[in-house]
């Protein structure tokens, strides 16, 4: 059994066990806690000022096929259940080690020693962090089985999707699917953060890195359902947790008009969309439905999960 709270044991697994994607059982979709969307065009993209390396920009128009799209970010629950039904062993657990943000570490957490410091002066890496010991070895998820699962790389992703009969969505229908119907707003609810002064989203209020208010009720990750959905029933398209798509980056775009686009054939990185409960506008404006960034496919954190997609 895989332990909720500390400890090195786990169950291996009802059946064979899964080591990748290329030997993961596939289900047939379940679409209970999906939402059907896609088959027309949207705008993609803002041609307002972010972040220029980002490749937010152009707008370009980008028309989709019907699709499927999670309601809300895989759940520590609904991790734990691929787990014990494969097996599997995440890249963090291979690695014995992965980043937390350093605030959030318990007092068992153990750094590793590195020529760097990481991606940046708060993020510890830290000694048996991993989905189900998301805070260190001496934390758990017991009491946080409705958050979305976090220390999962990209490659961890897929082979859950493979397992679920799903996949991961591309990047142009993430960002469809996150804007809610609503053509070229900032936010998956409209221009305004705090509408009439009410919170939508889980990200870092305060001065960061130092100081979380909270204000927004949640100083970690948010359960997968908090706040209010977006036109399309989606649940936090914005904070909470950073979420991978299918494809590869790159900064540069056709302008269009585009028929259900899946980014370069290769790359490094793979795109992750939607920021996360770290974002502040200081540092990392970044929980606006066009922003974007990257990561490399192995790559793990306290702030990174994930949201499937499929095809009817």
């Amino acid at each position: 059994m895989i332990p909720l709270v500390g400890g090195e044991t786990r169950n291996e697994g009802d059946g064979a066990r899964v080591e990748s994607r290329d030997d993961a059982p596939v289900s047939e979709l379940n679409t209970s806690r999906m939402t059907r969307t896609g088959g027309d065009s949207f705008l993609m993209g803002t041609d307002d000022v972010g972040f220029e390396d980002d490749g937010e920009r152009p707008v370009r128009e980008v028309s989709l096929d019907e699709f499927y799209v999670g309601q809300h970010a895989v759940t520590n629950a609904e991790f734990y259940q691929f787990v014990t039904d494969t097996g599997y062993t995440t890249d963090a657990e291979r690695y014995g080690w992965s980043f937390v943000f350093e605030d959030h570490l318990t007092d068992g957490g153990h750094q590793h020693t590195f020529d760097s410091a990481g991606p940046a002066p708060w993020w510890a890496a830290v000694e048996g962090a991993c989905w189900y010991r998301p805070f260190g070895p001496d934390s758990g998820i017991e009491d946080r089985l409705d958050h979305p699962v976090v220390h999962v790389s990209w490659n961890d992703a897929v082979v859950y999707c493979k397992w679920a009969g799903t996949r991961l969505p591309t990047e142009a229908e993430w960002e469809y699917a996150a804007r809610g119907g609503l053509s070229q707003r900032r936010f998956p609810w409209d221009d305004d953060l705090t509408p009439d002064g009410e919170h939508r989203c889980n990200i870092w209020q305060g001065e960061f890195p130092d100081h979380n208010t909270a204000a927004d009720g949640y100083d970690h990750t948010a359960p997968v359902d908090a706040f209010k959905p977006n036109g399309y029933g989606l649940y936090n398209p914005a904070g909470n947790v950073w979420e991978w798509t299918a494809d590869w980056w790159a900064a540069n775009h056709e302008e269009g008009p585009l028929e259900d686009p899946t980014g370069p054939d290769d790359g490094t990185t793979k795109v992750i969309r939607g920021g996360s409960h770290l974002c502040h506008r200081s540092y990392c404006n970044r929980y606006r439905v066009a922003a974007r960034t990257q990561n490399t496919p192995d790559s793990t954190t306290s702030h990174i999960g994930f949201r499937i997609a499929g095809d009817p």
